[in-house]
């Protein structure tokens, strides 16, 4: 871990966009430099590799104060016309060419991002905030645990990277279809496997189920469990009270949940959690 918090994610940084790649039919990378230079500072090794930002977007038919400023425009604004902002990982940051490298899930017009992501092209400004993050692999764990969708993927293919050579690493990744799965590099002895919905649309417990049938090396494990809300559940309850890991062994909690916005989803986590202090 590292020795200094991360940055508070109120911190805004504009940038620009300088290439966009399709990798596959639901997966678009967008490759952005600060259009201050000086701002690649920002994005400094904070030592995790979920490192993600919140990035930005303006919400259509609102008047928002130029250049935009989120602490102003909250303080203008009513709180229904607030930019929105999703939630990203960066894939990598190359501060030689100042690059900042995010991927972007696509499923056709479905949210914000996604499409935003498909329409965009180089030149285009938009602005982030973060980064902020919270896991990196423990090097004294006698193995890794790793489990995600395409929302998690680039935590999983960061994290993959820092593992320490030789450590053992069992990792699942579940995409829509064969042709989403990437060429994941790591030091360590990854025992990789993906799942497709494309191909069992009918069951959507695969991470669940690989967690539950997983037989487990020996010694301590250092866990990174994220994704859709509901298959999390299921995955928390399982490693804390089945497989009998401690709550610091595990990077665990819902990226979305199916049904919602993030909004909505946002909503429904606050909730929950005041139930459970109630309930307490």
């Amino acid at each position: 871990m590292p020795e200094s918090a991360p940055q508070a994610a109120s911190v805004t940084t504009r940038l620009a966009v300088r290439r966009v790649e399709k990798l596959t039919a639901h997966l678009i990378r967008i490759t952005a430099i600060p259009v201050n230079p000086a701002d690649i500072t920002r994005f400094a090794d904070i030592g995790y590799t979920d490192s993600y930002v919140k990035v930005i977007f303006r919400r259509p038919g609102v008047q928002y104060p130029e250049p935009l400023d989120l602490a102003l425009a909250r303080a203008m604004l009513p709180r229904e016309q607030w930019p929105l902002m999703r939630s990203y990982t960066l894939r990598e940051v190359n501060r030689q060419t100042t690059e900042i490298t995010i991927d972007f899930v696509y499923h056709g017009d479905i949210g914000i991002a996604g499409p935003w992501a498909a329409a965009v092209t180089p030149g285009t400004e938009f602005m982030v905030a973060g980064p902020v993050g919270a896991y990196a692999p423990d090097p004294t764990a006698d193995w890794h645990l790793m489990i995600g969708d395409e929302a998690a993927l680039p935590a999983i293919a960061a994290g993959l990277t820092r593992v320490p050579a030789g450590a053992l690493v069992h990792a699942a990744i579940e995409v829509w279809e064969p042709s989403d799965r990437q060429n994941l590099a790591c030091p360590g002895e990854p025992r990789l496997e993906w799942f497709y919905r494309s191909e069992r649309p009918e069951l959507e417990t695969a991470l669940v189920d690989y967690v539950q049938t997983l037989r487990f090396p020996p010694g301590r494990v250092h866990a990174f469990v994220h994704g859709e809300a509901n298959a999390v559940k299921q995955i928390r309850r399982h490693l804390l009270h089945e497989r009998g890991l401690l709550a610091e062994q595990l990077s665990i909690s819902g990226y979305w949940r199916r049904g919602y916005d993030d909004e909505a989803y946002r909503g429904a986590k606050a909730a929950e959690r005041a139930e459970e202090t109630i309930s307490v």
